[in-house]
């Protein structure tokens, strides 16, 4: 019963939310161009669907691009951290130098050393540079919250470093990790989105671009469209990645059970 409750919960306010949308637009005339009903943004989602579900496509193949070129890149990075107190003091400042440092400050330097002709391949990095501290934040964070107690009995039986970081480091970052992933996933959508934004450049087709283009037309209606596709991409997105940690957490417990 909860579980439908927690279902039905947020369907019924955003059934809400947009009937009082559509109502005041109606009751007060409101300009289509300045913000359209509910229901002329449905039918423009339906229209533009084939191209907003294209484009929708680009932008997630870019952001799950970054998204594995940050786990690549971070993963060892934090794992030689947490086995070197040196390498953390060294890395640390840079780590949380990309993380305060706005996107948009940074991508027309992307955008030149990509190539104007490439605008995907700095897409994909600036999306990378921003998935890039939660995951290294986590699993390091992860690999430190080890069981002083367990710590102490590792070191009874001598255990190695590399026993140590397998058996017991690594099973207890496992949660931390999973949940600097999913931070991560969506901060890769938007910094995939905001560069593209930067870029200026329909070439990477991705959902940026078709609200630029609509904005541009004053398409208003349009450019909601692309925004429910952004925001169901990034929904269904977090939603997958919240089923594989809930997975992946279940069989972990059970197996130290």
């Amino acid at each position: 019963m909860n579980r439908i409750a927690s279902i039905l919960a947020p369907l019924l306010l955003i059934a809400l939310l947009l009937a009082g949308w559509e109502t005041a637009c109606r009751v007060l005339a409101v300009p289509a161009y300045f913000l359209p009903a509910p229901s002329a943004v449905a039918a423009a989602l339906i229209d533009q669907a084939p191209a907003l579900l294209a484009s929708g496509w680009n932008t997630l193949a870019m952001a799950l691009l970054a998204l594995a070129l940050a786990v690549a890149v971070a993963a060892p990075i934090a794992l030689a951290a947490a086995l070197s107190p040196m390498l953390e003091r060294a890395v640390g400042p840079i780590a949380v130098a990309l993380q305060v440092t706005p996107v948009v400050a940074i991508a027309p330097l992307a955008v030149i050393w990509a190539g104007l002709d490439h605008p995907e391949r700095a897409i994909v990095a600036l999306a990378a540079i921003v998935a890039f501290f939660p995951i290294f934040s986590g699993l390091l964070t992860g690999l430190r919250s080890a069981d002083p107690d367990l710590e102490r009995l590792f070191d009874l039986y001598g255990a190695s470093r590399l026993q140590r970081l397998t058996r017991l480091r690594l099973p207890a970052a496992t949660p931390f990790a999973l949940e600097g992933l999913k931070v991560a996933a969506g901060l890769a959508v938007i910094g995939a989105v905001v560069a593209e934004f930067v870029a200026g450049s329909g070439a990477a087709q991705g959902l940026a671009w078709k609200i630029l283009e609509a904005g541009n037309r004053l398409r208003t209606a349009e450019m909601f469209a692309a925004l429910a596709m952004l925001a169901a991409l990034g929904l269904g997105l977090h939603g997958l990645l919240r089923i594989a940690e809930r997975q992946v957490l279940d069989r972990w417990r059970g197996r130290r059970r």
